[in-house]
């Protein structure tokens, strides 16, 4: 199955498990986010990537641009472990990673989890690329691909468990967008998929095209 049909398959799923209140405060946000136009202004594809320092699962420096010396990085944005979207998403780019390092790239994969948490969640996805830290969401709020959460959303994460702000080492109630980028050897971004409905994820497909291209090792 494609990341689509997966994620299509697990959405399917989830409307039958989830409350119907639950479900109409996730709806609710989903329109909200709509109207407020989340990620319309985001970087994309001919922008300079930022160049914001993340952290490794040791919580010491990463610098991307370490990465970008040797050759172009396919970048994932996931909102953390507890997601069993991004999951999917974590593991369907692992089956690529041989793919991926083939064409003389790195694959990562970024959210605001705390390196702790980061680290499990490579464990339990069995992930072997960087799984990295966006410390206080700094760089998805350059990349403009970050947002609030509205209070009743906060709620509901809380009654299934979700502390955001703990989970963040981050005071306010804040994630990334679901968004994945392809950045060339420049620094210049080849290839931008970012989606405000948290159910809909980069096809590795579509990713992997834009690394082929002449343009990512220059």
């Amino acid at each position: 199955m494609s990341l689509t049909e997966q994620l299509e398959a697990m959405s399917a799923g989830s409307a039958k498990r989830i409350p119907e209140e639950a479900r109409a405060v996730m709806m609710k946000a989903a329109q909200e986010l709509d109207a407020q136009g989340i990620g319309d202004n985001a970087l994309s594809v001919g922008d300079a990537f930022p160049e914001l320092g993340l952290q490794n699962s040791d919580g010491a420096d990463f610098d991307l641009s370490s990465l970008l010396a040797k050759g172009p990085v396919l970048i994932n944005f996931y909102r953390g472990g507890w997601c069993p979207y991004c999951n999917l998403e974590l593991k369907a780019y692992q089956d690529e990673l041989e793919t991926v390092r083939s064409l003389g790239a790195e694959l990562v994969a970024i959210s605001p989890e705390t390196p702790d948490r980061a680290e499990a969640t490579a464990a339990k996805n069995e992930i072997s690329y960087p799984v990295l830290t966006d410390p206080q969401n700094s760089l998805a709020e350059a990349l403009g691909i970050v947002f609030t959460l509205p209070p009743e959303l906060e709620k509901l994460y809380e009654m299934f468990g979700n502390n955001l702000p703990e989970a963040h080492g981050e005071a306010g109630w804040r994630l990334p967008i679901p968004a994945t980028y392809v950045v060339g050897k420049d620094g210049v971004i080849l290839y931008a998929h970012i989606a405000r409905d948290y159910r809909t994820r980069a096809e590795p497909a579509d990713a992997l095209a834009a690394l082929k291209t002449p343009q990512a090792a220059t």
